[in-house]
């Protein structure tokens, strides 16, 4: 059974026009399609800047419902090309709840459902707890025209246990959209520091999960950060099959073989070894009592 799918990555940069990025990012999913590409990712937030640099709440006013007007004119995209979407949206869920969510979109155009962002960070020009609550689905896995896919948001990547989950909901693919960079006045030697913890630790969830792990993220300077790009596709053993560009915008295709996972599960039973009863002390905040 042919398990190939080729993947699309749309790596760009934002302005403070919401329409604008919109159909930059509609435009760059046709180039993607155009190349082949069947499950195509885009960047977290693309619809904006960045605008967690500042609490403010005029930024409330980017918000939007999922679904609405943004996977309204992406699900007709995805209709009309055949592909899949991944769209990262800053979601108003209520007055005054809102969360940092990705849309999943099959390439019939249908809206398959939406993750929430789980891990919200909060650190200088990352103020992210202002505007999102917590996600409350759980973690999700999509069951699109060509994989089943587990979806996970930028700070969800560091923590090894969202990955682990998702992929043992059955994804065959875990997707990072991501918004991450360096602040400008930061050193090279920590910025490589920085950048290097990135890859491997996504990486790493591709060996640990003996699955593909996609990552995407944006580029260009916004309010003193300098998002990195460095979009990267991963096999089932963390060899880089892609690694975009730090500076500038890219769409790329990648075909990756899904078969692939049962071979390296195999020859590397990690889940076969999991001591599933030995890991209760893992939901306690810190270990440090009887």
């Amino acid at each position: 059974m042919n398990k190939n799918v080729k993947v699309g990555i749309v790596q760009m940069s934002c302005t403070s026009n919401k329409q604008e990025n919109l159909d930059k990012a509609i435009q760059k999913v046709r180039e993607a399609a155009a190349k082949g590409a069947q499950i195509i990712c885009l960047q977290e937030l693309f619809t904006s800047l960045y605008f967690c640099d500042v609490e403010d709440y005029d930024n409330f006013a980017l918000a939007e419902p999922i679904p609405g007007p943004s996977t309204d004119a992406l699900q007709s995209l995805a209709k009309e090309l055949g592909v899949v979407i991944i769209a990262s949206l800053f979601e108003k869920r209520t007055e005054g709840l809102y969360h940092n969510t990705t849309a999943v979109l099959d390439a019939d155009g249908a809206y398959l459902g939406k993750y929430r962002k789980m891990h919200i960070p909060d650190d200088p020009g990352f103020y992210e707890k202002f505007y999102f609550t917590p996600g409350d689905l759980g973690y999700k896995v999509f069951k699109t025209k060509f994989a089943t896919i587990g979806v996970l948001i930028c700070w969800d990547q560091w923590y090894p246990e969202a990955a682990r989950i998702t992929a043992l909901m059955g994804a065959e693919i875990l997707f990072y959209p991501t918004a991450i960079g360096w602040a400008t006045t930061q050193d090279d030697a920590t910025n490589e520091e920085q950048h290097n913890a990135w890859q491997t630790i996504q990486s790493s969830h591709a060996v640990a999960n003996g699955i593909h792990v996609v990552g995407v993220n944006r580029v260009g300077v916004e309010a003193g950060v300098k998002f990195w790009g460095g979009s990267f596709i991963a096999n089932p053993f963390g060899k880089l099959l892609y690694k975009g560009s730090v500076e500038q915008e890219e769409v790329h295709v990648q075909e990756v073989d899904l078969a692939k996972s049962d071979s390296y599960r195999v020859h590397w039973p990690f889940l076969r070894d999991r001591r599933i009863d030995s890991y209760q002390p893992i939901v306690k905040r810190f270990i440090d009592e009887e």
